[in-house]
């Protein structure tokens, strides 16, 4: 049984004067400990399918199951404590007042969860950041560092699944591979399960087992790591974001 179950999901917003169907009878599986990626153009509905997980977007049909069970609305606190979101922008995602610490520290005290001294300073080394780091304040920290942060509170409650939307977009393309790299190498030392998005085929291609192409709300084409190493897209809008990818690289 898969560990994450998306059904013919549907994701529909009220616009006032229209209905927007930003996903459309989306399903996929993804297993224990596998890292599943979710490409697309902005737009096709790819981050609304981990917002819609975390109970951040209204769902219109289908059904999402962890471990065979649906999710409860609202998410409780169990779902917290299994499943956690990394979002695109470092910037935004950390409060600007909050010291480095106190944003660690946060998590741990709503879950009742104590030795906190010991386990902030734990998480920062996990990400590669010095403990003294936890007395700075966001703005004192490059991009790379507050995405590390960002990761380290998600990581604060030992979740076995992270959502990880864009995690590296916002991110000068120097710093961008360091993260990746440093989510692959937690995801092999923790056993997590990823569930990643982002438009670029390339960094899906260095960090998913399979992926999800997406357009327009709808799936378009499932691949694994082989199939898409090996340039085997069967559509032409899967062949058209592996070509961008490319090019992108070659440009770079």
């Amino acid at each position: 049984m898969a560990l994450i179950e998306i059904d013919n999901l549907s994701v529909t917003f009220d616009a006032g004067d229209r209905y927007v169907h930003a996903v459309q009878g989306v399903s996929l599986t993804v297993h224990a400990r596998e890292s599943f990626g979710l490409v697309g153009e902005s737009g096709s509905g790819k981050s609304t399918i981990l917002r819609a997980i975390c109970g951040l977007a209204p769902i219109s049909g289908g059904a999402i199951r962890i471990d065979g069970k649906p999710l409860q609305t609202p998410r409780g606190f169990d779902f917290a404590r299994r499943v956690q979101m990394v979002f695109q922008d470092p910037y935004a995602s950390l409060h600007p007042r909050h010291t480095i610490d106190r944003t660690l520290a946060e998590p741990l005290a709503i879950h009742r969860i104590g030795d906190t001294d010991r386990r902030v300073v734990q998480a920062l080394r996990d990400v590669g950041l010095d403990p003294s780091f936890r007395f700075r304040y966001p703005h004192q920290l490059s991009g790379g560092q507050r995405q590390r942060v960002a990761i380290a509170r998600a990581l604060m409650l030992e979740p076995e699944i992270l959502l990880l939307d864009e995690p590296t977009s916002a991110l000068d393309a120097s710093v961008q591979a360091e993260t990746l790299n440093l989510l692959s190498r937690l995801r092999a030392e923790r056993g997590l399960t990823f569930l990643m998005v982002s438009h670029d085929l390339a960094v899906i291609d260095h960090m998913c087992d399979r992926i999800l192409v997406m357009q327009h709300g709808r799936a378009v084409e499932e691949l694994d790591r082989d199939q898409l190493a090996a340039g085997a897209m069967k559509t032409g809008y899967a062949r058209t974001l592996f070509n961008a990818s490319a090019d992108r690289m070659l440009d770079g």
